[in-house]
């Protein structure tokens, strides 16, 4: 759900707002001070529960504390919201977060407050706008939620200008670029309201975006080169796992059966949508609800209030969620089709395991989703085409690689990881490579030679052979093609024409044939050699370690479990989500130091002042019951 609604209150303001009217009004406040680090630190601790920071964080606190503006690229799951959360705590005046779903201001705002920030979002979903309003004027919040569409309004710039503002955050900061696989064009409109305060420094935030696209961000936001920090893509805690699709709902049945915790299913169509939760739910007795654009928007945020409280639902969605969906515990997100790039791919992924837990992400793949994808280049706008194949060309080998899928993935971003990373499946299940460059020019042969215009069966029994109706009425018996696959080379000739689809050196006609494309000429004619990756057999009864690893509670501790409970029963009183008492992490912890003082309990992780304050004697009870 986006906040593209009308302002409700625009009349309070100009019935005409003009440019300079609202910067006559901006109070240009003298920088603060910066924080000692002994202030830092202790806010760090009593407001997050962290002893220390974590990656990069520290870097890029230390420049906001400074007023220097920044690009900070940081995976899912490296607590991008804590970089302008603890400055806003710790510098007079707000932070204004820019982000672009009302669901996930929402979902921070429960988390922030959680944590005793005060907060608020002003959006239209939110009934209590005039006093947010009258808050910020007053420098009672520390923190204000807003729209992109909202934002780059002159009547919001002008409320700004009657409040004192510490910090511009731009959340998901990709969405400004073209070049970018997320773009909102209401971000490229957010620049006039960041230079009506130039003496406000500017934080944009995003977990994916490749050289070209941080380039966009930094001078489409006005942010200098050298504020611009790269953390890594790495999440180490994903397993990473790229099936072909054969039977996808016998598939993802044993992917719930493997991983219990709660998942993301993404399929590509809303129709599907529906039929895989429909189904899914019905196979394994889970709690399984769709989520895509077509549905109503009561159901939409009653599917999405659903799977953000619970600790098992699965939710089968289009790519239309997600972004607004802060949950830590996701513990496997699945794609029943390839996603749009490389881009979308890491994005989506990355939505599992935001609370360093072990969780998985397995793609069950199809030639005919690469072909679409294809065909849908020539729909694009022409200057984007280019850029949008080299994307589709990128999955294509992540998808069809023998080599480590993170390795792969990671030098897509720009980095240099080692060749192994011993948590994906090819690491875990290495392929077999096979050399099939003159199986590959059989087969580009056929289709030359039979016109270009059929598919994949009736290409394997002109190559077979096989002398049917169908072949003996268009002669293609007669064809040198004819017969000439071996034996060895039959079984290899479908994943072959799957990889040739994948890479666009096959192409789908307009009634179902095949057609040269890409590189096929330079195959035939030798220039280009083709390999495949062959999988290992899969024993269907040795499913043991294809799912998470880790879990919730893997030495099965029963004062865990009591922990759980309370935490579900703290949630439900509070009308949030368990992962906003404590994340399972802390809980584990919990289990294993067995405090049995409020000051030995605030110096677990994750344990904030207000936090323990508010949860701390009830923890403490159930662990004396043990």
């Amino acid at each position: 759900m986006t906040d593209e609604d009308d302002w409700p209150y625009e009349t309070t303001f100009y019935a005409e707002p003009e440019w300079d009217r609202v910067e006559e009004h901006v109070q240009h406040w003298s920088p603060a001070e910066p924080p000692s680090a002994d202030r830092v630190a202790q806010a760090l601790h009593d407001t997050f529960g962290f002893s220390a920071f974590r990656g990069v964080q520290d870097r890029v606190v230390d420049r906001v504390l400074h007023g220097r503006s920044t690009l900070a690229v940081m995976p899912t799951g490296a607590g991008k919201s804590l970089t302008y959360q603890l400055p806003a705590v710790l510098l007079p005046g707000t932070c204004v977060v820019v982000s672009p779903l009302i669901a996930l201001m929402h979902d921070q705002l429960r988390s922030a407050t959680a944590n005793g920030i005060r907060a608020a979002t002003l959006t239209s979903a939110d009934d209590n706008r005039a006093e947010t309003m009258a808050a910020l004027r007053a420098g009672e919040l520390d923190l204000l939620y807003v729209a992109p569409e909202r934002a780059s309004q002159p009547y919001f710039r002008d409320l700004l200008s009657q409040a004192r503002i510490a910090l511009f955050a731009i959340d998901e900061a990709h969405c400004v670029s073209e070049w970018g696989h997320d773009f909102r064009p209401d971000y490229r409109l957010l620049r006039p309201l960041l230079d009506t305060f130039p003496q406000v420094p500017r934080l944009a935030l995003t977990a994916t975006a490749d050289h070209h696209t941080r380039a966009d961000i930094l001078a489409q936001l006005g942010i200098d080169e050298d504020g611009l920090i790269v953390a890594g893509f790495d999440r180490p805690n994903i397993r990473y796992a790229i099936r072909p699709r054969d039977n996808a709902l016998r598939q993802l049945k044993t992917l719930l059966e493997e991983n219990p915790g709660p998942g993301i299913i993404y399929a590509p169509t809303r129709a599907r949508v529906e039929q895989l939760a429909e189904s899914l739910a019905r196979a394994t007795g889970r709690r399984v609800l769709p989520y895509h654009a077509g549905l109503a928007q009561e159901v939409r945020a009653r599917n999405q209030t659903a799977f953000v409280a619970s600790e098992d639902m699965v939710m089968v969605a289009t790519v239309a969620f997600g972004m607004g969906i802060d949950k830590p515990d996701v513990r496997f997100v699945a794609h029943a089709g390839v996603p749009k790039s490389i881009e979308g791919y890491y994005q989506e992924t990355g939505r599992a395991g935001r609370d360093g837990d072990p969780s998985v992400a397995v793609m069950f793949w199809g030639a005919d989703d690469f072909a679409r994808a294809r065909m849908r280049l020539s729909e694009i706008e022409p200057h984007r085409q280019a850029s949008e194949r080299t994307r589709l060309d990128a999955l294509a080998a992540l998808v069809e690689t023998g080599e480590c899928r993170r390795a792969v993935l990671l030098r897509h971003f720009g980095e240099d990881p080692p060749a192994a990373c011993g948590n994906c499946d090819n690491c875990l299940e290495p392929v077999g490579l096979i050399a099939v460059t003159d199986l590959a020019r059989k087969l580009l042969s056929a289709v030359y030679r039979t016109g270009q215009s059929f598919g994949l069966g009736h290409l394997e029994k002109v190559l077979a052979g096989v002398s049917d109706d169908r072949v003996l009425q268009r002669g293609h018996d007669q064809l040198s093609v004819f017969g000439i696959l071996t034996e060895d080379e039959k079984p290899l000739l479908k994943p072959l024409a799957r990889a040739l689809q994948a890479r666009g050196s096959l192409v789908p006609t307009e009634h179902g044939g095949l057609a040269l494309g890409g590189d096929a000429r330079a195959i035939l004619k030798g220039e280009t050699e083709v390999t495949i990756a062959v999988p290992p057999k899969r024993d269907p009864r040795g499913r043991k370690g294809r799912g998470t690893t880790g879990g919730a509670n893997p030495v099965g501790d029963p004062l865990f479990e009591a922990l759980r409970d309370l935490r579900r029963q703290l949630a439900q009183d509070a009308g949030v989500p368990p992962y906003v008492v404590f994340h399972d992490a802390t809980l584990r912890e919990i289990a294993a130091a067995r405090p049995a003082t409020l000051a030995a309990l605030g110096e677990i992780p994750g344990i904030g002042a207000r936090k323990l304050q508010a949860y701390g004697d009830a923890f403490l009870a159930v662990v004396r019951q043990f």
